[in-house]
């Protein structure tokens, strides 16, 4: 760092990239050398001095002190990012996919070399979590960390309540506000959300977690039959990544629709807007609510990084140490069979005697018991929607239930988790 101004190099000038490049414009201290993308000739409504093609460029540059990654996945990144922690260069990502997948790899390396790796803006946006989580929240030991973690499928699953149509209808409204991708699988089948609960889960519990080893559940089988008659029990649908330690020190990580009491926090929550519960001693439950996605946003967490290293790399050859990650214990990951909840079961049967009386047999078979039960109506093929919410009980005797009533031609459309 010359003349106490840090040198930057910036990988992806996309929506993210462009906002970083802006807020960066108001800091004289601060300078864009190279940026890197993958189109030289685009139009860009920003000025970047130097542009290329290869991302190597900025990782071998002996005049950049820090790279900022914000292009995404893992193909060049990974590599790149590892060619500059060689080079002794600070790292700015918000790369939750490349963390989640080789955070071990890339935080062991920084290591190393003595260098930090920054990436508040991986995990909810603009939401400052990670920071908090690693500093005035550290004398704490946590039991659960919670959240909706990914704006898109929040969007859907309001608009859908709200506006009573169905998913792909909301989808589509939500392709076009720019919530979602054209190709929306990374938001809708939980896989935003898994890599960035893996994260937390590694901050919060200091443990080597396998993304591989997460239950992963999407929001494409919640219907407007679901919606309403969670509303009408008192509940609405979100789609949440879940982590919390279990009695036999085994981690219960996972992703996937949840009903959630209509008065409680979480269910305030609407539209594209994030948020992370975490519970511990002896903070007691802290939440931490904001916007998720976007330029401005995620601009915000990846500056911020930047500005925290600007502060402190001409004063000490060490930097913010705090920040750093240490795990060396791998992760023991529960099982979701071998977990307990209770569950929200929508059901298709025909409109027969015995039914209801078949549904409770077979429940009570596989050591569940039902907390309530509610009919709606009969369709004009002689079928009934049939809603059942359980007891807690293990994930395994539900799904072994779901199966014998399949088996009896009473069809379970679908499982939703309660909490």
């Amino acid at each position: 760092m010359e003349n106490n101004v840090l040198k930057i190099g910036i990988i992806g000038l996309g929506v993210v990239g462009t906002g970083v490049v802006k807020a960066l414009s108001k800091f004289d201290n601060i300078k864009i050398l190279k940026a890197a993308v993958r189109n030289k000739n685009k139009k860009r409504e920003i000025d970047v001095q130097y542009i290329t093609d290869d991302p190597f460029e900025i990782a071998n540059d002996p005049e950049i002190d820090v790279v900022v990654e914000v292009a995404g996945g893992v193909d060049p990144c990974l590599d790149v990012l590892k060619t500059a922690i060689k080079n002794k260069k600070h790292i700015v990502t918000a790369n939750k996919e490349l963390l989640a997948k080789f955070g071990d790899e890339i935080f062991s390396l920084a290591n190393e070399n003595n260098v930090t790796v920054l990436y508040e803006a991986a995990v909810a946006g603009g939401i400052p979590i990670i920071g908090p989580i690693k500093t005035t929240l550290r004398g704490n030991e946590f039991n659960k960390v919670m959240g909706i973690l990914n704006g898109t499928t929040n969007y859907i699953l309001t608009k859908m309540e709200e506006d009573g149509v169905s998913y792909l209808e909301c989808l589509k409204d939500a392709q076009k506000l720019g919530y979602a991708e054209a190709d929306p699988t990374n938001d809708v089948e939980g896989f935003d959300t898994m890599f960035k609960i893996a994260i937390l889960s590694n901050i919060v519990f200091h443990k080597k977690i396998d993304y591989k080893k997460i239950y992963r559940e999407g929001i494409t089988k919640i219907t407007q039959d679901d919606i309403k008659c969670a509303k009408e029990l008192g509940y609405k649908i979100k789609l949440i990544g879940l982590a919390q330690k279990l009695e036999n020190d085994e981690l219960d990580i996972r992703v996937h629709p949840v009903l959630v009491e209509e008065n409680s926090m979480l269910a305030k929550i609407s539209n594209a807007i994030n948020t992370v519960q975490l519970e511990g001693a002896p903070v007691g439950s802290v939440m931490f609510t904001g916007p998720g996605a976007g330029e401005g946003p995620t601009a915000s967490s990846v500056v911020g990084d930047i500005l925290a290293i600007a502060a402190e790399i001409s004063y000490t050859d060490t930097i913010l140490p705090s920040t750093r990650v240490k795990t060396d214990v791998q992760a023991k990951q529960a099982d979701i069979l071998n977990t307990k909840n209770s569950y929200f079961l929508a059901i298709n049967a025909q409109n027969a005697r015995g039914t209801i009386g078949t549904i409770g047999s077979v429940c009570a078979e596989n050591n569940i018991n039902l907390q309530s039960i509610l009919q709606k109506g009969i369709k004009e093929d002689n079928t009934a929607l049939i809603v059942v919410i359980t007891e807690t009980s293990y994930e395994k005797d539900i799904q072994n239930a779901v199966k014998k009533l399949n088996e009896q031609n009473i069809k379970v459309t679908n499982l939703i988790r309660v909490i």
